[in-house]
């Protein structure tokens, strides 16, 4: 059976200007190619400042790439995101690509389990199904109940990321994009976080994920790609 392409990267380049030092130009990768199957993770890799993360980031269209295309299969077509309007990059975002970065960000003063069943919502899910099941992905990454109506700004690290993972894998995205998603979890968490991993590519999930853990990177991911190797060109 012949894999579908969720995600194809072609000829992609970074570079930063910093308009505060005079212009001056900071480059980060060059003709970076790439595809990604349905059901396929492929893992980032690479030594620190290689520019994993801004690739990542210019997956999301967080950042504008200098050149080249990110194209996403979107509603049964490839979609260019990188000269997509805004409210197209919106609607993808909203629909197609999920993403859990490295650390919380959210409203200040939304209980966590409201943090995540707002994303169910989003997908559709009605608000009493949407609780119910961010509860029940709240307590299978075993956040205590009686933190699921608190707001996480005071919740410890590896709280607050499981709470960013259950926000993040509570819908079936065709396209996740995960940002060092186990690196805060001790040891039976992270395995939690796995195996709702390993279950979002059974569903078909196209997975990108930066896993310094080589261990987890090895459960999940079905191949690498060092990001290092388009330095040099860059």
């Amino acid at each position: 059976m012949t894999q579908q392409m969720m995600l194809q990267v072609q000829d992609l380049s970074k570079t930063f200007t910093l308009h505060t030092q005079g212009g001056a130009t900071l480059p980060v990768f060059d003709g970076v190619n790439l595809a990604v199957g349905a059901g396929q993770c492929i893992a980032l890799t690479g030594a620190s400042g290689a520019g994993k993360s801004t690739l990542l980031r210019s997956l999301y269209a967080n950042y504008r790439p200098s050149s080249g295309q990110v194209l996403v299969r979107h509603r049964d077509a490839m979609v260019d995101l990188t000269g997509a309007e805004p409210r197209l990059q919106l609607e993808i975002r909203r629909e197609t690509i999920g993403y859990v970065s490295q650390f919380l960000r959210v409203i200040p003063r939304i209980p966590a389990e409201e943090i995540v069943a707002e994303a169910a919502v989003a997908g559709g899910m009605d608000d009493a199904e949407a609780l119910n099941a961010a509860r029940a992905l709240l307590q299978r990454l075993n956040l205590p109940e009686r933190l699921w109506s608190v707001p996480p700004a005071t919740f410890s690290g590896g709280e607050q990321q499981r709470v960013n993972i259950a926000r993040g894998l509570i819908r079936s995205f065709p396209i996740l994009l995960l940002d060092e998603p186990t690196a805060s979890l001790d040891a039976e968490n992270r395995n939690v976080a796995v195996a709702l991993i390993m279950e979002a590519k059974a569903k078909g999930a196209a997975i990108v994920a930066i896993c310094h853990d080589e261990t987890v990177r090895a459960e999940i991911a079905d191949a690498v790609f060092d990001v290092s190797a388009f330095q040099a060109a860059a």
